[in-house]
């Protein structure tokens, strides 16, 4: 049986909450609320030093555990035992933010552990250095409803532009990813077709997880109290029945100089990813411009921020892959364990 980690990505919006507690519901993988600590762990990790010292994990599983944005209290963990259980694991930035994530899989009982968060379909390529086995799930939605959902979160203060750009975003990322990972690596559904019918969808992904399909998985509104935090309002369909009542809703929560922006600026990757286009008249010219702009503006960031990651792989201090599972022990050469080299009863 697989103990690969499984990571839930998209554009924010698209559904990715209610297919983390569809994972979840699997009797084999728990999928905890999104805790933000893994990506700034990675871009500080010279901070921590070299984390094949005890010391250093520790100082690391403590700033994971106490730090008020790191939101690790989602987890519902003992702080002390995540650090003694972090310093004992293998000197690795991967293995210490990994054994929070196992911990929480202990929870419950379960083999598997995944997170979930949208924004990690640009950050791919930072989460395979951490954990070189990973998988990935991309789950696309029309880009129409994204937008429209973006700009009702209370937590969403930028504009239009900004939303149609987010999922631009991650269709392009999702699309580099299609060409470049492995069959077993990534794997792409669209939310449509998860809503319209979930047994058949995610018969499929387990397929792809190498697991057994469960009917738990279909009817996840359970494992919301456990996985979704109650403050998370925005994520209150999430208590109810899977539904496809949201398809489609941009056409009336959009404006229509936001429809015409979206067709203009999304259309063909819109139809790339099977989604008709309804023929909007042409946006103005000053809406075009100034999408262009922040298009522009965010890919500069990501650039520089991408320059910068690669000077630092140059002077990393430690081992950043996990050394965790039966996969990432292999890849860095460490033996493997009796349990792993005993061969299954038949």
């Amino acid at each position: 049986m697989s103990d690969r980690p499984v990571f839930v990505i998209g554009c924010p919006r698209s559904g990715t909450t209610m297919l983390q507690l569809m994972l979840h519901s699997h009797p084999r993988m728990a999928v905890p609320p999104e805790t933000r600590f893994l990506i700034p762990a990675y871009y500080r990790r010279r901070t921590w030093g070299d984390l094949r010292l005890d010391h250093r994990r520790r100082a690391l599983a403590q700033w994971i555990a106490t730090d008020r944005s790191t939101k690790f209290r989602e987890l519902k963990l003992d702080k002390d035992e995540f650090v003694r259980e972090a310093v004992e694991a293998p000197g690795s930035l991967g293995s210490v933010i990994g054994t929070a994530f196992r911990m929480y899989a202990d929870r419950f009982d379960k083999a598997r552990w995944g997170d979930k968060r949208p924004s990690y379909v640009k950050q791919v390529d930072l989460l395979l250095r951490l954990f070189p086995d990973a998988q990935f799930i991309h789950l696309v939605r029309d880009g129409r409803d994204c937008v429209a959902s973006l700009k009702e979160m209370p937590w969403y203060t930028l504009d239009s532009f900004h939303a149609v750009s987010t999922w631009a975003e991650a269709i392009d990322a999702g699309g580099r990813l299609r060409r470049t990972l492995a069959d077993d690596t990534y794997y792409e559904l669209r939310y449509e077709d998860l809503t319209d019918d979930p047994m058949t969808e995610l018969k499929k992904l387990c397929h792809f997880l190498e697991e057994d399909f469960s009917p738990s998985m279909i009817s996840p509104r359970e494992a919301a109290s456990v996985a979704v935090p109650q403050h998370k309002v925005w994520h209150r369909n999430t208590h109810h029945e899977v539904t496809r009542s949201r398809v489609g809703s941009w056409a009336n929560r959009l404006d229509d100089w936001e429809i015409a922006l979206c067709e203009h600026m999304l259309g063909d990757r819109l139809e790339s990813m099977g989604y008709e286009l309804i023929g909007a008249s042409k946006p103005a010219k000053e809406h075009v411009t100034a999408c262009q702009k922040t298009m522009q503006k965010r890919k500069a960031s990501r650039m520089r921020k991408g320059m910068r990651d690669r000077f630092n792989r140059l002077r990393e201090p430690s081992p950043v892959a996990a050394m965790l599972t039966s996969a990432q022990r292999s890849l860095a050469g460490v033996p493997q364990q009796r349990s792993e080299l005993t061969e299954p009863a038949v």
